[in-house]
């Protein structure tokens, strides 16, 4: 592949999360030399156990799904390292174009030379002020992911906004004990909304947060506020909004959408060639599942851009049949691995010498 040709590797994922490393994972068993370059944290890791993931059960915790996953991917022959990539810069090509050159990818005070990049940086959620429950045990980011938590159950939602007023309206689906805590501030959201709010069972508490109760087992069992009252909550979700990790988006001039999303095709592919979006960086859901499908759907798009057969008529003429010595066009180091994985459809007993 293209690492014969001078790059150190086929592609670099940016961003090790359940969307890019989806992406390493099939560009790997595709295949392709991969590299994932991995910050660390990310929404997933924060996860205390992992909710709508067929499969994997919930005790699982973030951590815990994450790093089988990043077993996974070295065990087909990816390379996963622990650092923050700084800068991904075009390398121009023998016609400037970026795709031509590729991309070096700068990180822990080194660089690398690959063909393609996916991003899959992520975003971080907005925290509220303390005082505050536990991540997990009362705080909670996703009402897709937690809704099925606190059916039946006192939960708040935090904020001023229209979104915050109409998550605390949907969990009314959920249960009958509804409150929107507005922390002090003065609500924000639109006459239609409020109109819409009055005629729904939730309540609109003003008063800011002065102290909290946790159950024996660490969930959060009351808010004490400044007024003197105290109301009983299982959970809630702040609605304080989200921070792309879009460094890189910016540096690259990448497309955005209205929402601040990159804009991307539906297999990843930005508005600068040779360079992917997956997971919450992109439009739609921020689910993990669906970061998994577009980080597959990226992988596969990036094995489809490079992999060298069949050679088109056009290579054919200018470079000739496809001898035996050509093939196959994994590198040598994945052909080893593959042919040594206990997927590998060989003898079980062979090896990459047999």
């Amino acid at each position: 592949m293209y690492t014969e040709d001078g790059f150190d590797y086929d592609v670099a994922v940016v961003g090790g999360g359940p969307a890019g490393l989806s992406a390493a994972l099939y560009a790997t068993r595709l295949g392709l030399d991969t590299l994932v370059v991995d910050r660390g944290g990310g929404r997933a890791a924060m996860m205390q156990e992992t909710h709508n993931v067929i499969g994997v059960e919930e005790h699982v915790s973030g951590n815990e799904f994450l790093q089988t996953a990043r077993e996974q991917v070295q065990g087909y022959g990816a390379d996963v390292e622990r650092g923050l990539v700084e800068n991904v810069t075009p390398i121009d090509g023998p016609d400037s174009s970026p795709v031509d050159g590729g991309f070096r990818v700068s990180f822990n005070d080194e660089a690398v030379d690959v063909c393609r990049v996916v991003l899959a940086t992520g975003f971080a959620d907005e925290h509220p002020d303390p005082p505050l429950p536990r991540t997990g045990r009362g705080l909670h980011y996703c009402l897709h992911c937690d809704a099925f938590m606190f059916v039946d159950e006192p939960v708040y939602v935090m904020g001023t906004t229209d979104a915050a007023a109409h998550v605390a309206m949907i969990m009314l689906n959920y249960t009958d004990d509804v409150d929107v805590l507005t922390r002090g501030e003065a609500p924000a959201w639109s006459e239609e909304t409020a109109t819409l709010l009055e005629a729904h069972p939730v309540d609109v508490v003003t008063a800011e947060i002065a102290g909290m109760t946790r159950r024996d087992d660490g969930w959060l069992e009351s808010f004490e506020f400044d007024d003197g009252t105290t109301r009983a909550y299982t959970g809630g979700f702040p609605m304080y909004g989200s921070n792309y990790h879009d460094d890189l988006v910016e540096s690259l001039g990448l497309e955005r959408t209205d929402e601040g999303t990159v804009a991307v095709d539906d297999h990843g592919r930005t508005s600068l060639e040779g360079v992917y979006a997956v997971g919450d960086l992109t439009p739609g859901h921020n689910q993990v599942p669906i970061a998994m499908g577009e980080g597959a759907n990226a992988g596969i798009a990036v094995h489809k851009d490079l992999r060298a057969f069949p050679r088109s008529l056009e290579e054919i003429d200018a470079c000739g049949a496809v001898s035996e010595t050509d093939v196959p066009a994994v590198s040598s180091r994945l052909k080893a691995t593959a042919v040594d994985h206990e997927g590998h459809a060989g003898d079980s007993e062979g090896g990459a010498d047999d």
